[in-house]
């Protein structure tokens, strides 16, 4: 008797239109300053996003600080974790950060209000439609004009033009950066060095008008995680010591103010295996036809060139297709992962091939991206670990 072997099956590529699209309009990053804003009685900002009104707004923004990492470390952080089923307007729900889930194109949704779609930074690195080169959208590198690459006004700015008290507190060094000119100036910008000392202007500010709008920042958290991961000591240490920011923030706050303790994204650690980080530098296949490779490794544009954008996605999803939602840029422009409606200025800037992580995996380019590729913490995809953010709330 012959035996032969059983055919296992071919596994089916993941549907692009599976993939958990962010809740703009209704529960996004995007929608929070418009919230808050609308609260505070800005003339011509509307919001589908209700929140209590509060004559007095702060938003502290921790960088890397998802949903998840903060419901699993309680212990780390008491007074945030004592804070979650405030989230929300009391809903004890988190937001969604937007797509990808990154610091760059996260803060530009705070700060102008807007999905990625319209404000157009669609990722860590995109291609620049009028060079063809790839534009890295949080060094801003290579220069490029800050205001034609972001036309919008921020929410700041419309505040601060209407009368409320604007400001940021933030590090000195991101005081004149292109990021913050399009996404978050507005009013004054206070540099200060400590997170104490944050804390405690931020306070200070809030106090300092009838209506305000203070939002601070810390970075630290996120820049462990990729570093160490969010499994090691020194990613705890970050989480225990802005647990103690966030508390200081608030036993200041004036009479009539909320704050609001948010993330930009969450984080997950990769292992360093050849299963769990593709080599996109080592691969044939995935190369083949792709004139750039832009994003991060769990939320890649992928850039074919002419005439060769079908094959490229045809390979890509038979070969990371089980592990990825893949996509067209046109099947995930109409899927909404970059918001409703992308403008016309910011289509070409999105890959020809999309590709986001579902599993725990990363495509990483150890030739074209060696420090990035070395990161253990990695995040951009649309899984809740990435994608899930906190609104705590505190109120005076």
């Amino acid at each position: 008797m012959v035996h032969t072997a059983p055919a296992w099956p071919e596994p089916e590529p993941l549907d692009p239109l599976t993939a958990p699209v962010p809740q703009y309009g209704t529960g996004s990053l995007a929608d929070l300053l418009p919230a808050i804003v609308a609260g505070q009685g800005l003339p011509g900002v509307s919001s589908t996003m209700e929140l209590a009104p509060a004559d007095r707004a702060c938003v502290f923004l921790i960088d890397g600080l998802g949903w998840e990492l903060l419901r699993a470390h309680p212990d780390e952080a008491p007074f945030l974790a004592s804070l979650l089923d405030s989230s929300f307007n009391g809903t004890g729900r988190p937001l969604t950060a937007g797509f990808p889930a990154t610091t760059a194109t996260s803060l530009a949704s705070v700060g102008t209000g807007l999905p990625p779609g319209a404000h157009g930074l669609p990722g860590y690195t995109c291609q620049d439609p009028a060079t063809g080169a790839l534009m890295n959208q949080l060094r801003w590198r290579p220069w490029t004009d800050p205001h034609a690459w972001q036309p919008y006004p921020t929410v700041f700015q419309l505040a601060d033009a209407a009368g409320i008290h604007t400001c940021q507190v933030s590090a000195p060094d991101f005081a004149q950066t292109p990021l913050t000119r399009i996404a978050l100036s507005g009013g004054t910008f206070h540099g200060r060095l400590s997170g104490e000392e944050r804390m405690d202007l931020a306070a200070e500010q809030l106090a300092a008008g009838d209506r305000s709008l203070v939002y601070t920042y810390y970075s630290e958290v996120d820049g462990k995680g990729h570093r160490y991961g969010v499994d090691s000591d020194a990613w705890r240490g970050q989480l225990l010591y802005v647990d103690r920011l966030a508390q200081r923030l608030a036993e200041q706050l004036p009479p009539r103010s909320a704050l609001y303790v948010t993330a930009d994204h969450g984080m997950i650690d990769i292992p360093f295996d050849p299963d769990s980080r593709i080599d996109f530098d080592e691969d044939w296949e995935l190369r083949a036809g792709v004139r750039l490779l832009g994003g991060e490794g769990r939320a890649r544009h992928v850039y074919a060139h002419p005439g060769a954008a079908s094959d490229v996605l045809a390979v890509w999803r038979e070969v990371v297709g089980d592990q990825m939602w893949v996509a067209s840029r046109e099947e995930a422009i109409a899927a909404g992962w970059f918001g409703p409606q992308v403008d016309d200025r910011v289509r070409a800037r999105i890959g020809d091939v999309v590709a986001a992580a579902h599993a725990d995996v990363a495509i990483v380019a150890s030739e074209r991206e060696p420090n990035e590729s070395q990161m253990v913490g990695l995040h951009g995809s649309m899984t809740p670990v990435e994608q899930l953010v906190p609104l705590l709330e505190v109120r005076t």
